[in-house]
């Protein structure tokens, strides 16, 4: 890997694995639609201006179903979930869930027809995964302040949206510039959760700390994140991008911990590699192809 993929690469870890904290601030004073319209807006403005720019605004409306269907599996229902979720869950166990993500995403893979999808050792890796997933949910669940089982829940239904969205690119979408099929999947979101947001805002009472979250969940996690993401894929390709998602969760209980005093135990670490090593089973390339299993990095830090 040249320098300057070194540089996407962790910048891209970094940035991937801060919306969760962000998320929580948001919450904590913000009704969830209205961070989710806040994040859609203001990043759909960024990234619908460099769309303009790379003319992709109108090959993407021309295929406006699939796109639409994308801009709701992949930010619509999970964005506003997590958002939700995160008002009783704690950021870094919400990052070390959504990492079984590429598991997912194998899943799909082997549904839609990849059949090395699903080979011996990433079957393994599957079971290894949501072990540790099991075991993080249930060592979480213990004691008084334990969150509630539904929004366990919400986070694994944000981690099949975010594992299968990606095929409606690969499937529906291939061609169309990329900037333009995010740029108006966040400009659709935004306009769904605008009348909601409204509805919203006058129980709202945000402090200036919630409200820079959104701003910066939207610049940053969202607009400058697709940018450098697409770098990143043109600097070393799709089969060695998905390492991100190793990565992302480091940050996201790291922050956690710091920032929001979230605790790290012995399980924290023990679920940890558990749902690394799970994942890295899971999504180990063939000998002769890389597996449509590597195709949901794209979504799963969002």
């Amino acid at each position: 890997m040249t320098k300057r993929g070194w540089v996407l690469f962790v910048a891209m870890s970094f940035i991937w694995g801060i919306p969760y904290l962000l998320i929580r601030v948001a919450v904590r004073q913000l009704e969830p639609a209205m961070v989710v319209f806040g994040r859609t807006s203001i990043a759909a403005t960024v990234l619908l201006v460099l769309a303009h720019r790379n003319n992709a605004i109108v090959p993407a409306l021309r295929r406006w179903r699939p796109v639409l269907a994308f801009a709701i599996i992949e930010m619509a229902i999970p964005w506003i979930l997590l958002a939700i979720a995160e008002q009783h869950l704690a950021s870094g166990l919400a990052g070390l869930i959504i990492a079984t993500v590429p598991i997912v995403g194998a899943i799909a893979a082997f549904s839609l027809g990849d059949q090395s999808a699903l080979r011996r050792v990433r079957v393994l890796g599957i079971f290894v995964g949501f072990a540790g997933v099991a075991f993080l949910v249930g060592n979480d669940l213990r004691g008084d302040s334990a969150p509630p089982l539904w929004s366990i829940a919400m986070v694994l239904i944000v981690c099949v949206c975010y594992g299968t969205a990606p095929f409606i690119i690969e499937r529906k979408l291939a061609g169309v510039p990329s900037f333009g099929v995010i740029g108006v999947s966040l400009g659709a979101v935004a306009l769904l959760y605008a009348p909601i947001a409204g509805v919203s805002a006058a129980s709202n009472h945000p402090t200036l700390q919630s409200v820079l979250a959104v701003i910066a969940l939207a610049l940053v996690c969202t607009g400058l994140a697709f940018v450098v993401f697409f770098k990143l894929l043109d600097e070393i390709g799709p089969a060695r991008a998905p390492l991100i998602t190793f990565a992302n969760p480091v940050v996201a209980v790291a922050l956690g911990a710091v920032l929001l005093d979230e605790s790290v135990t012995s399980a924290t670490l023990v679920g940890f590699v558990l749902v690394m090593t799970g994942c890295w089973l899971a999504t180990r390339p063939s000998s002769n192809a890389v597996s449509l299993g590597s195709v949901p990095v794209v979504a799963s830090s969002l």
